[in-house]
């Protein structure tokens, strides 16, 4: 006979189920997300907490524990994998986005001393900003900028992927490739 638990699942609500049942049918979602669906859903159907596990191909039964006690706080958020290990991430959104507000400035010549960002100059940069990031790396300024889909040109320049600049009757025009993100994957 198994032991009591100590924080069963809650009931689960008709949006909640229904959600989760789409979850634990869909080819796309992230498999750690269908598999999380699938175990809330069989401990909701009344199975044990190993045979959760087992049905959706895992083996712990204290991992089915951890997830019905999130699920239980967060709801539908507890499908979604948290930050994995590692070092713990040093900079959110307000540094990416003063990151990305640095490369997207032109430089200037007499106080950066360069025409054109390289990581290096971006980095001198920022760290020299009265309001700028003092341990930021060459490393985590190319993470940011590539996630944001600039890429390094040929040029010695970073560009914004699927953004250019074409001359018209009425001027310089910035048009944008509706179909960049398809073209990246």
């Amino acid at each position: 006979m198994s032991r009591r638990r100590k924080d069963p699942l809650r009931g689960l609500t008709d949006e909640e189920h229904e959600i989760l049942e789409m979850v634990a049918r869909a080819q796309s979602e992230p498999a750690s997300q269908v598999a999380r669906a699938k175990i809330l859903l069989a401990v909701a159907g009344g199975q044990t907490y190993q045979a959760a596990a087992e049905a959706a191909g895992r083996k712990s039964n204290d991992a089915v524990s951890h997830l019905v006690s999130r699920f239980n706080q967060e709801g539908l958020a507890a499908l979604v994998p948290r930050h994995g290990g590692g070092p713990s991430i040093q900079y959110g959104p307000a540094e990416r986005e003063r990151i990305l507000a640095e490369a997207r400035r032109a430089p200037d010549r007499e106080r950066d001393g360069t025409a054109t960002w390289s990581l290096s100059t971006l980095q001198r940069a920022l760290r020299q900003a009265p309001d700028g990031l003092e341990q930021v790396s060459t490393y985590t300024i190319w993470q940011v900028l590539q996630e944001a889909g600039f890429s390094w040109q040929a040029n010695r320049t970073w560009c914004e992927t699927g953004k250019v600049k074409r001359k018209r009757q009425a001027g310089v025009v910035e048009v944008i490739d509706p179909d960049a993100e398809a073209k990246k994957s």
